[in-house]
């Protein structure tokens, strides 16, 4: 059996010892079936580490461990304020750990070290703040039932919560989803996507560190189909939330069906950016950018459609494309100067290329890049920063969520035109819009079909601000007192006050 405790050495010099078994009850322990899964580096396609991979057997001895930790004493029985006072430390631990953190972020998912230090790493402080502060602020109410009868509801937690995350974002959507879960007095089986595994084991022995009883939160790697699979199904699993593509969340839900399990899902998108001609325009180029290059363009709600007016349309392709060669630096995941690492794998880099081969089959014009951008050693999932522009909506760039650092652009006429092509998509995630008529923008908020609208931003989301889509992009939400509602069940509760039959 392999050791479930490996020293690294990452890339920008930093030795951690990281721990890759399964984490159940605060302990380490190794899969059931002796399975491994390799994390690669896909800034030179070397291993990082090999992990347990847990099967069906080993969800259900989390899932006996979970439930176990809300019987006496009870996790879900806790004082409130001592729930927020856990989750309170866990961030302040996180945020002692975030060079380490952020050093496995990067290393595992490719992004640049400056941005899941910054950016990710940070968001999970706040988040996990934010969720702290909320733990005894989840009150219920009192119902007047007149002179004979009143009655109150009680929020209560689910019991375990099933949680499935992506690899675009792992600490962040760890974050978004164990915060409101524990703050509620839930427990929780959690799933890292099998691709970026690495931070989460980390941040499991951070949980321990903080306090939080064993059995409160479990962490299993595994493949999807299998681990997952039998998180969806399980029956002693009362929730469900999952981030990640729309196809495995129709799968997901499917599953979740098994028990009526509640579920919070969070898909793809395909977001409209819309540039109408009095914008800042300097602003829209600059937000436009932001928003669909982060992260090499693996960002749900990724604004991948600019939609222009078309007094501006040229005005705002060539300031596009400049700014895009002037702030792209596509590169060492470590260095300072990069702005963009590799895809996060060899299938995804593929997908992507062959998306932009398709966009020049079917006659789109390519402003820019289109291509690959390895190095001299011909490793690692590089591509290039991309825009087409000319495109119809028949194109599959235009139509299919491409995942990657491709954005298309096309012209619109009237107002209603460009929300007409707006809504024209089976996704509904989010959106933005550019224009310096206020009134516009209010009222565009309204007719978009999505469940996020920046006006004048793109990609700002924040912890306060309920996050989910619409259409084929999800149900249900997360962040803000949404977050915490997602969570908890309401039950009702009737007092006679000596009424008589």
């Amino acid at each position: 059996m392999a050791s479930i405790s490996q020293e690294l050495t990452a890339p920008n010099g930093r030795k951690i010892t990281l721990q890759t078994g399964l984490f159940m009850s605060n302990e380490w322990v190794c899969a059931a079936e002796g399975g491994l899964i390799e994390s690669i580096n896909p800034a030179d396609e070397r291993v990082i580490a090999s992990v347990q991979a847990a099967t069906k057997v080993d969800v259900d001895v989390a899932v006996r461990t979970a439930q176990a930790a809300l019987k006496h004493p009870s996790w879900a029985d806790l004082h409130p304020s001592k729930r927020g006072y856990l989750l309170r430390r866990l961030s302040d631990l996180v945020e002692e750990h975030s060079v380490d953190l952020a050093t496995l972020e990067a290393w595992d998912s490719g992004k640049p070290y400056s941005v899941a230090l910054n950016e990710d790493v940070a968001e999970v402080i706040n988040c996990l703040r934010y969720f702290a502060g909320f733990a005894d602020k989840a009150h219920g109410q009192i119902i007047d039932g007149g002179a004979s009868k009143f009655a109150y509801t009680i929020r209560e937690p689910f019991g375990v919560c099933g949680q499935i995350i992506p690899w675009n974002y792992p600490l962040m959507m760890a974050a978004w989803k164990l915060g409101p879960a524990l703050a509620c007095g839930n427990t929780v089986i959690l799933k890292p996507s099998e691709l970026t595994p690495l931070a989460i084991l980390y941040l499991a022995e951070l949980i321990k560190a903080a306090g939080f009883p064993p059995g409160v939160v479990n962490i299993l790697n595994g493949h999807g189909r299998e681990a997952g699979a039998a998180i969806a199904n399980h029956p002693g699993i009362r929730k469900i939330a999952f981030t990640g593509s729309t196809a495995t969340g129709r799968e997901i839900m499917k599953m979740a069906a098994s028990n009526l399990k509640a579920i919070t899902l969070e898909t793809g998108g395909k977001s409209p950016l819309l540039v109408f001609k009095d914008a800042d325009m300097e602003q829209a180029v600059k937000w436009a950018q932001t928003g669909i290059m982060s992260n090499q363009g693996q960002i749900c709600s990724g604004t991948s459609r600019i939609l222009v007016e078309k007094a501006v349309y040229e005005q705002f392709i060539d300031a596009f494309k400049t700014f895009t060669i002037e702030t792209s630096k596509v590169g060492d995941t470590f260095s300072e100067t990069t702005s963009q690492g590799p895809q996060i794998s060899k299938s995804q880099y593929e997908r992507i290329l062959g998306y932009i081969d398709s966009g020049v089959k079917q006659g789109a014009r390519l402003v820019l890049g289109g291509s690959s951008a390895r190095g001299h050693s011909g490793k690692g999932f590089f591509i290039q920063p991309t825009i087409f522009c000319d495109v119809t909506r028949d194109m599959e760039i235009y139509r299919e969520e491409i995942f990657g650092p491709v954005v298309v652009i096309l012209p619109f006429d009237t107002e209603n035109d460009a929300v007409e092509k707006a809504n024209d998509s089976p996704y509904g995630l989010a959106s933005s819009v550019f224009s310096q008529d206020i009134t516009r923008c209010h009222r565009l908020a309204k007719q978009i079909d999505s469940g996020t609208v920046w006006i004048n931003s793109s990609n700002d989301s924040d912890s306060l601000t309920p996050f989910g889509g619409m259409k084929q992009s999800g149900i249900g939400r997360e962040l803000g007192q949404a977050g915490m509602e997602a969570y908890s069940v309401i039950k009702a509760v009737h007092v006679s006050l000596g009424a008589k039959l």
